[in-house]
């Protein structure tokens, strides 16, 4: 490729990261009814028909957001499973809690944004994302199921329920958690504390 498309590319990749990460801010704000494109485009430094050149319509680069938010909590949960060799599944379960906690509130407006929004979006998006939400949802089964089978929860505990509240606790988090609340160390700890103990044969 000539330097000069080169140079060409990675400016539109920049300013393409530069309306994502806008998006994903002015979601946190403001929720999918009260995004708009002029606002995305402020916060991007750009003016609003730019952005048609790297996305059709504002709900386009809405789903892009949430997209790569729900992609990025994913991989980033597997990436602090991954060295988890021999520990039990409720460990396993712990680090989950720990991780996307830590992901969601503090080191990902994606992430955030996803999770906040998705209820929100219309309901064709959300069909589009099901995929993904079942391959996360799947992680969180296969860690349940496994450590029932070891024997290593309650066996009164009903764990398909206990999964599922779990993770809506974990998804609420973002809507009520600010650093005035406590620090983000203390809230993690209080989260793992509260699955060990409802969990713990």
């Amino acid at each position: 490729m000539p330097p000069a498309a080169q140079s060409a590319t990675e400016r539109g990749a920049r300013t393409r990261a530069r309306i994502l990460d806008a998006t994903a801010a002015v979601l946190n704000a403001n929720g999918y009814a009260g995004t708009r494109l002029s606002e995305i485009a402020s916060v991007a430094r750009l003016q609003t028909p730019a952005i048609y050149y790297y996305f059709s319509s504002r709900d386009e680069v809405i789903e892009a957001v949430v997209a790569a938010g729900h992609q990025s909590v994913i991989d980033h949960v597997a990436g602090a499973l991954a060295d988890m060799t021999g520990a039990s599944n409720l460990e396993k379960i712990l680090a989950a809690v720990e991780a996307h906690l830590t992901f969601v509130l503090t080191e990902s407006q994606y992430a955030s944004a996803s999770i906040r929004n998705l209820g929100h979006l219309p309901a064709e998006m959300r069909t589009r994302q099901l995929s993904q939400r079942r391959a996360y949802g799947q992680m969180w089964k296969d860690l349940f199921e496994a450590g029932q089978q070891a024997g290593e929860f309650d066996p009164e505990v009903d764990i398909a329920d206990a999964r599922m509240l779990i993770l809506g606790a974990l998804n609420w988090a973002p809507e009520w958690w600010d650093p005035s609340r406590g620090a983000l160390g203390a809230i993690v700890a209080e989260a793992k504390r509260f699955v060990r103990k409802g969990l713990s044969a």
